[in-house]
């Protein structure tokens, strides 16, 4: 569970509620029109932008920047370190039994057991890690959308709103109805993008970068097994992917 993203949106929530209460009754801020306008509207749009298979992911995708779970690239190190040692004493075939839990990891070492050259598994990891990154980057974009779209959709709900006003102006109990739904759009707009979809979007982008180096990393590690490297010379090279504090301590001295 990624507490920043939880406490972040539900906080934001939170005080925008609070004000809401101390502003009134909060049920002036509730307005079904609206809601269909900015929310309905919003996801219908970025259907018109996706397949339905993508779009249907929209949900599993959101739910990533919450529950998504990446090794830290200490722990990779170690590892890595860990099978250079194993091969370099017992060849390949010594890391058959390794208990991997990262299945990227685990299909390189798989190759490396499997006799593959540095070539083949090169490219078919970084096949790899391009085809994750695409599908990061669909779900990055559905969001994306969102907040793009959800303004505008306010926007359109804001002038529905004005023209619905301005028909009506022989009749003053038609004004206040016609207003709410000028501005509560506009807030349902601005909720939708600022609150939801684009931090969202931000930590998708986060958690695309993370991964993406995490299997670098291990591209780099496999490659420095399969060509028999040291595995102090091999350490010193993944600790290049840590920030520059935690590169002194040495995964290998234990």
């Amino acid at each position: 569970m990624d507490l920043a993203t939880l406490l972040g949106i539900l906080g934001a929530i939170g005080f925008i509620v609070m004000a809401m209460v101390l502003g009134g009754d909060i049920g002036m801020f509730v307005d079904t029109q609206s809601i269909l306008i900015v929310f309905c509207g919003s996801f219908f749009i970025v259907l018109s932008n996706y397949n339905l298979g993508q779009f249907f992911t929209i949900g599993k995708v959101a739910a990533k920047a919450f529950l998504f779970k990446l090794e830290k690239p200490d722990e990779l190190i170690e590892k890595s370190v860990e099978m250079a040692d194993a091969a370099r004493k017992g060849g390949f075939l010594a890391l058959e039994e390794a208990e991997i839990s990262n299945s990227f990891m685990q299909k390189g070492v798989d190759m490396l057991v499997d006799g593959h050259d540095a070539d083949v598994v090169r490219g078919t990891l970084q096949k790899d890690i391009s085809l994750t990154s695409e599908r990061h980057e669909t779900g990055i974009g559905m969001m994306q959308s969102l907040a793009d779209i959800a303004p505008a959709m306010g926007m359109i709900g804001t002038l529905i709103g004005l023209v619905a006003m301005l028909s009506n102006m022989d009749d003053p109990k038609a004004i206040g109805p016609a207003m709410a739904v000028a501005l509560l759009t506009t807030l349902y707009g601005a909720f939708l993008a600022n609150v939801i979809a684009l931090p969202i979007a931000n930590k998708l982008k986060l958690r695309l970068a993370e991964e993406k180096m995490n299997q670098q990393l291990i591209l780099d590690a496999v490659l420095g097994i399969q060509d028999g490297q040291n595995p102090r010379v091999i350490e010193g090279l993944l600790k290049n992917y840590l920030a520059e504090g935690k590169r002194t301590i040495s995964t290998t001295d234990e």
